[in-house]
């Protein structure tokens, strides 16, 4: 495959723009910022205070910023409005190159590890990508159809990984709206819990300090870079080990159901992180930044607590530390001060098995991740080597000006069947008394799940079906149905997906690579099983 300098794409001479000149005009401004919060910011000449490059149409951006690397962004269709992009991208332009192409090229392994070696420091710890040194970095030179070819192949797994993503961030929203349906809000404390504290419920403990040198023992250590976002963690297999000079006391190793807290670090968003852990027969210590706390009274189950802490309105508590004043660390008498609801045992009970199915649901989707993000790697690896084999990678049908052949052809249409919901004595029960509400759902729930053949399962629809049919059943009734009762829904979900009623599908990847061979993803998508 041949080679082509970055220089011959760069745009050197591409003009800039003083927007303050123009107070009243709206531009179109593409900057770091607005790359990660999704979309271009839409601006007033007399709100940018600096010059600005002038960009055009698929243009490709290179963020040369550290740490804002591997940053790639293809500038959008014109509107009505200038298009500008702030200093700290690298500019590329080439008719010669597909732009989906480029940006893949920009944020690939292989590309990266070069593009690092030209950083360096601009006055003070600022760190800048040298453009002189970037433009000497080759890029493989395809035909532009094989360019579209591979563009559209790791565009639709791209699009495969962003989803798994997605899916994993709405399981997450997931398991926050049941803790609130379940719980109601922590702090104002709605539902009238018992309020306690920790301590009155078990013992906290400082982790380990130990020095470099030391050596002789090893243990297995879980550290501040193990908690991510999670809220148990039982991978204790995947940890590392530290030397000691002696075992430390009993009561450094951890147990399953301790808790462990983030008393300090250097990014706040780590402090005041809560984790359950399940170490089952692994011995294994924890870093001198956390705490321990382990449950003596089991009336407070550790799950609820590590999703207490996650609450938005408890962790203001407490970084407040109850006095009023914001706190960079925390400590035990923190953690003990804080005014904890108790809810009943049973309801904690309910929340933690609805937990551990989520728990699964993320498990399978975090190994399709995985799977994905190695196939990724794999296939950018062999594109940019020249020895993928497109042979049976079709080009994207035509398509208009503007619209982006990759993206066109990742999706394909899902086919969405009416759900029609019967008639049931369980309706006007369901209306008087709203206990009986859950019969009723059970009932349509089987209903829709009999009409749903190949198409999948989705609650949202269910929902507005039913309350549709509500209205057309009885149409001087004005029943809502409410978030709570999607409880009755997320339950007869989970025990369709455990008696097999419903079921995941996996989908087909369609990846030509040298073996021809199909690629299988995991899809979070129910489905009825066709028995």
């Amino acid at each position: 495959m041949r080679l082509r300098k970055l220089d011959e794409l760069m745009v050197k001479r591409g003009g800039s723009i003083d927007p303050s000149k123009f107070k009243d005009e709206v531009f179109e401004l593409l900057s770091i910022p607005a790359f990660d919060n999704g979309s271009p910011d839409y601006l007033t000449g007399s709100d940018i205070k600096s010059s600005k490059k002038v960009v055009e149409p698929r243009d490709v951006l290179l963020s040369k910023i550290v740490p804002h690397i591997r940053r790639c962004w293809v500038v959008p269709e014109r509107n009505d409005k200038r298009q500008i992009a702030s200093g700290e991208w690298i500019q590329f332009r080439s008719d010669e190159f597909h732009h989906d192409y480029l940006r893949l090229f920009l944020v690939s392994d292989r590309f990266h590890s070069q593009f690092m070696k030209t950083v360096k420091g601009v006055g003070g710890s600022l760190l800048r990508a040298s453009p002189a040194q970037v433009a000497e970095i080759l890029i493989p030179f395809p035909p532009l159809n094989d360019q579209i070819r591979i563009a559209r192949l790791l565009g639709k797994v791209e699009g495969l990984i962003a989803q798994r993503k997605e899916q994993l961030q709405q399981l997450d929203d997931l398991l926050k709206s049941v803790f609130l349906d379940m719980f109601g809000d922590p702090v104002r404390n709605e539902k009238g819990w018992k309020i306690g504290s920790l301590r009155s419920y078990g013992s906290f403990k400082n982790g380990l300090n130990f020095g470099k040198g030391e050596s002789g023992v090893t243990v297995r250590y879980l550290g501040v870079g193990n908690f991510k976002s999670k809220a148990a963690f039982d991978d204790f297999d995947s940890l590392g080990f530290i030397e000691l000079n002696e075992l430390p006391a009993a009561d450094y190793f951890l147990h399953d159901g301790d808790l462990l807290f983030v008393r300090s670090n250097g990014n706040r968003e780590l402090v005041g992180r809560c984790m359950a852990v399940y170490p089952g027969a692994a011995r294994a210590t924890y870093s001198g930044f956390c705490i321990r706390y382990r449950i003596t009274d089991f009336s407070l189950r550790a799950i609820y607590v590590a999703h207490l802490f996650r609450s938005v309105a408890f962790r203001r508590v407490l970084f407040q530390g109850g006095q009023g004043a914001n706190i960079q660390n925390i400590n035990q008498q923190i953690l003990s001060d804080l005014p904890i609801p108790i809810p009943g045992e049973g309801l904690q009970d309910q929340f933690a098995a609805i937990v551990e199915k989520v728990e699964a649901l993320k498990s399978r989707c975090r190994q399709s991740l995985t799977d994905l993000e190695a196939l990724y790697a794999a296939l950018s690896q062999q594109a940019f080597e020249g020895a993928l084999d497109l042979s049976r990678v079709a080009l994207p049908a035509a398509h208009t000006k503007g619209e982006s052949p990759v993206a066109a052809a990742v999706t394909a249409p899902i086919t969405t069947p009416v759900i029609e919901l019967p008639e049931t004595d369980l309706l006007l029960p369901a209306l008087q008394n709203r206990k009986q509400l859950a019969p009723l759902l059970r009932f349509w729930l089987e209903a829709y799940r009999t009409q749903l053949a190949g198409a999948i399962f989705s609650v949202e629809r269910f929902i507005e079906a039913a309350q549709t049919r509500l209205g057309e059943l009885h149409p001087h009734n004005d029943f809502e149905l409410h978030a709570s009762d999607y409880e009755h829904v997320k339950a007869w979900v989970f025990e369709a997906l455990d008696s097999g009623f419903l079921k995941q599908e996996r989908n087909q990847v369609y990846c030509v690579i040298e073996t021809k061979e199909t690629v299988l993803g995991n899809l979070v998508e129910l489905k009825a099983s066709q028995t």
